[in-house]
């Protein structure tokens, strides 16, 4: 991957907000969940969404979740990117002037779900006055269509920002239509940095040009994930479609027993505890996560790191 002029490129994790046993969130964890990261030469962290269960969040937890990472990545070259989505246009707001007042890297924020905008315009409306609220920041639209039920040309949301959002630097694009995708790529001759953000189908996206990336098994598969682009940048594109199958296999097993609770057990392998996910997402059994990290260990993804003491 090449490194995009006005944005990020490289993987991107994006991490799992630790939990304690009671639900509570665990900032204690979040110090040892940067260090793997940069252990394992991901470029920047994308806290509070999808996969951090943002959206489960109080305002008030994602802020102080913000000033965590921000604390743990100070004397690292990790980009902190904050998600700080929302409903309610008010609480995005405030959550994107926090991440300005802690000195984020980036902010980013998906469509509102409940009261879903049906047009680019009303999506504007929406994004513009969040954007100005980090006015000194990169800004990102996250494009997550299956999960927010919003999908909207992102190639019309480009073209209708033009002066109306200032600081966007592009978007973080989960979906897989690759042809809007390619579409977003070639906009005003590349001008817009487009993160990819579907790990299994990541392959194809640096077909189309994508130079980085944001997903969650860049948490604890990375290194693989780099030896599949060294494998297309090389030109040896079998090396790399049996890597991207690996993945595809990943996610597989992932979806079978819930993704975002799977993720946060497979952490373990990482020595980090990220314990429970909250309602009304469902936790793991004992036997499913013994049968997870089972199938899991099988594909040899996964460098298992010794537990850090306590």
């Amino acid at each position: 991957m090449k490194n995009h002029p006005n944005g990020l490129s490289g993987l991107v994790a994006a991490p799992f907000t630790a939990m304690h046993a009671d639900g509570r969130i665990n900032l204690s964890a979040i110090e040892l969940q940067a260090a793997r990261l940069v252990a394992d030469g991901v470029t920047g962290a994308f806290i509070c969404g999808s996969t951090g269960e943002g959206l489960s969040l109080s305002t008030q937890e994602r802020q102080q979740i913000a000033q965590a990472w921000r604390d743990a990545l100070k004397n690292t070259a990790l980009q902190l990117v904050v998600h700080v989505g929302h409903n309610s246009l008010e609480e995005a707001k405030q959550l994107a002037a926090h991440a300005q007042r802690i000195q984020a890297d980036a902010v980013s924020v998906i469509a509102p779900s409940y009261y879903k905008p049906a047009t680019v315009a009303e999506l504007l409306d929406f994004c513009v006055p969040v954007a100005k609220e980090c006015a000194s920041l990169p800004f990102y639209f996250y494009h997550i269509p299956p999960l927010t039920g919003v999908n909207l040309s992102m190639l019309e949301f480009l073209r209708q920002a033009e002066g109306r959002i200032p600081n966007l630097v592009g978007i973080k694009f989960s979906s897989t239509d690759l042809m809007a995708l390619q579409e977003c790529l070639d906009f005003e001759g590349g001008r817009f940095n487009i993160l990819f953000g579907c790990d299994e189908m990541l392959l194809g996206a640096l077909a189309l040009g994508v130079t980085g990336a944001v997903g969650s098994t860049y948490n604890y598969c990375a290194p693989m994930y780099y030896e599949m682009i060294k494998a297309f940048r090389a030109g040896q594109l079998d090396t790399a479609r049996a890597l991207q199958l690996k993945s595809v296999k990943l996610v597989e097993v992932l979806v079978v027993f819930g993704v975002l609770p799977s993720g946060k057990a497979l952490m373990s392998l990482k020595g980090v505890d990220c314990g429970p996910v909250r309602a009304p997402l469902r936790n793991l059994t004992a036997e499913q996560r013994s049968r997870l990290l089972h199938q899991v260990k099988s594909l040899n993804l996964i460098a298992p790191v010794q537990a850090a003491a306590h």
